[in-house]
């Protein structure tokens, strides 16, 4: 049996609107379908290392009967390929055999340079932890600077890529630069195949494509079904 583990980015929860567009059409397919919560211990303190522990404790939980892909969504992106690189050599990562990045939040600190503008480092650290809107919660939350402290020891453009990936990015993301997706993809060109679609960060206008993609990629039949796009933020 094939499964999915499906990656929500930062601010984000399983209850995201593309982890819920993505649920009905691959599970009539066949496959067995995860969305883990990756603000562990809890949003406020959150890490990445922590989030590939969890992702290791999720693969824990899977039977192993068939193959096993991640698909992630903008943070979640970082957090699928990190856990490839750092845990391809365990039980738990040498069972990840594909990967999907949407909006693939490559680089952190750039994204932050972008929306917040100059000094944000510097002025996140002085007072401890940064207030960040959070979708799931419909409110500012304080995340503290240990992530980013965190996050100094993880580079995406120097992980070992060995499995095939597939990126959806916008061409109208104004919250992970495209340059992101293209310099990363220029760098693996042996693993990596991009797309470009017409849509925004959320590429909730981009999820029939996205679902053909991932049903070739993946090796499944049929054709995608007309998902709801209703309004939401949830990454």
């Amino acid at each position: 049996m094939q499964t999915v583990v499906y990656l929500h980015g930062f601010a984000s929860s399983p209850s995201s609107k593309k982890a819920a567009i993505f649920r009905s059409p691959l599970e009539e397919r066949g496959v067995r379908y995860l969305v883990p919560d990756l603000n562990v211990p809890d949003f406020q303190h959150l890490t990445l290392t922590a989030m590939l522990e969890r992702m290791a404790e999720t693969i824990r939980s899977v039977p192993d009967d068939g193959a096993l892909y991640l698909v992630g969504s903008s943070m979640g992106a970082a957090v699928a390929l990190h856990f490839y690189d750092r845990y391809r050599q365990t039980p738990e990562g040498s069972r990840v055999t594909k990967l999907v990045l949407l909006a693939p939040g490559f680089d952190f600190m750039d994204n932050r340079d972008r929306t917040i503008g100059e000094g944000w480092r510097e002025r996140w650290e002085a007072q401890g932890s940064w207030p960040f809107y959070n979708y799931a919660q419909s409110r500012e939350v304080p995340v503290h600077y240990g992530l980013i402290k965190d996050l100094a020891h993880y580079d995406s453009y120097a992980v070992t890529l060995d499995i095939p990936v597939l990126i959806y990015h916008g061409t109208e993301d104004a919250v992970v630069h495209p340059d992101q997706s293209h310099r990363f993809a220029e760098l693996y060109k042996g693993q990596v195949t991009l797309h470009w679609v017409d849509s925004d960060h959320e590429l909730l206008t981009a999820t029939e494509q996205i679902l053909e993609g991932m049903y070739a990629f993946f090796d499944l039949d049929g054709l995608p079904h007309s998902p709801d796009v209703s309004a939401h933020k949830e990454r």
